[in-house]
């Protein structure tokens, strides 16, 4: 028996189980995570009449099946009734149970075909996990992060099997009929070369993934391929999204917000202080992304780098990078090496 049942969306403990209407025939399904802070992912279930069909799917963990199986029960659904999975982007905690349970029920699966490149890699075998983030953290002066998270055993290894390719991929200007509600593919590079969101412009909604969340700052470029510009591609998305019709905001991580376009300009705003600060700090010395990423703050707690462990210390740093690459294209600063060490500093000047 389970404890589950569907009862009206609200902001308080988003993560916990439930099923939650937040529209009709939209259901948003909170998912366990077996590994970090973000608690839960959601998952989106959109029925009408006979259909089932699924935004996002979760991690592929035995807890997570089992409060999928539960909450489709509640709506008088089964597996074997999910039409389709479209996922935003192609982290394991959205696309792996997917191909879990397409494996099992043959449900197809559709994802943005910006992803093609790390489904290739997540394919081959002799690729090391996290090696571009990894070398960015040596470029930056951070190779006993490196190391420590090596040693740690961090970086697990990818099963090949759980990031099999999709049946279909989605582009710009896709469009795809739910019975009766219609939902525009919308590209949306920057947290992942290939994420999507999903609009549905005359239900006023937005499944919007790992795009824009509402509490917290998308991480940028955290991909086994990586963009050249992954910060740029994030505020030009942002850009496009914020300038389609409004909705509610159906995020993967936290609780439905009645705006999108009022988060698009929160989080514009926030990456537009952290380029300021990431260039206040090279100016006043620091030169390095790693000694960068030390003078600024970190969470919504203001933490600073060396209270994160060495994952977040990774994450922190790259991003860190992502800014200083967008200043460096911006002409706000300048880029020199030195036996390897990637230094930043004032245009027209060396670097400390």
């Amino acid at each position: 028996m389970t404890s589950l049942r569907v009862r009206p969306d609200g902001d308080a403990d988003w993560e916990q189980p439930g099923v939650f209407e937040v529209a009709p025939g939209v259901y948003r399904i909170p998912l366990p995570l077996p590994n970090d802070g973000l608690r839960a992912v959601n998952v989106y279930a959109l029925m009408a009449n006979e259909d089932l069909v699924l935004v996002d799917s979760g991690w592929a963990v035995d807890d997570a099946r089992e409060r999928l199986r539960q909450a489709l029960d509640v709506l008088g659904k089964a597996f074997t009734d999910v039409r389709r999975f479209l996922i935003t982007h192609v982290h394991r905690d959205h696309y792996t149970q997917a191909i879990l349970l397409r494996r099992e029920f043959g449900a197809p699966v559709a994802l943005g075909a910006g992803e093609l490149p790390a489904i290739r890699a997540a394919q081959d075998p002799a690729r090391e996990p996290l090696q571009h983030q990894l070398l960015h953290l040596r470029r930056g002066g951070a190779g006993a992060i490196a190391d420590r998270l090596s040693a740690m055993g961090r970086l697990e290894d990818v099963n090949p099997k759980d990031f099999e390719y999709p049946d279909s991929w989605l582009h710009h200007g896709d469009v795809i009929p739910v019975d009766g509600r219609v939902l525009d593919v919308v590209p949306t590079p920057g947290h992942t070369r290939g994420h999507v969101v999903f609009h549905d412009v005359e239900g006023k909604l937005l499944f919007a993934g790992d795009h824009v969340l509402p509490s917290i700052t998308p991480s940028i470029g955290f991909e086994p391929v990586l963009s050249p510009d992954p910060l740029g591609d994030y505020l030009r998305s942002l850009a496009v999204v914020r300038a389609r019709p409004d909705a509610m905001l159906l995020p993967a991580h936290g609780p439905t917000t009645p705006s999108v376009h009022r988060r698009i300009d929160e989080l514009v705003a926030h990456h537009g202080a952290r380029l300021e600060q990431t260039e206040t700090a090279v100016t006043g010395g620091a030169a390095t992304a790693f000694d960068i990423a030390g003078r600024l703050r970190w969470t919504r707690r203001e933490r600073l780098l060396s209270d994160l462990d060495p994952f977040n210390q990774m994450l922190a740093i790259c991003e860190t990078v992502t800014h200083l690459d967008l200043l460096v294209a911006q002409g706000r600063l300048a880029l020199t090496v030195e036996d390897g060490e990637h230094r930043y500093g004032s245009p027209g000047g060396a670097a400390a």
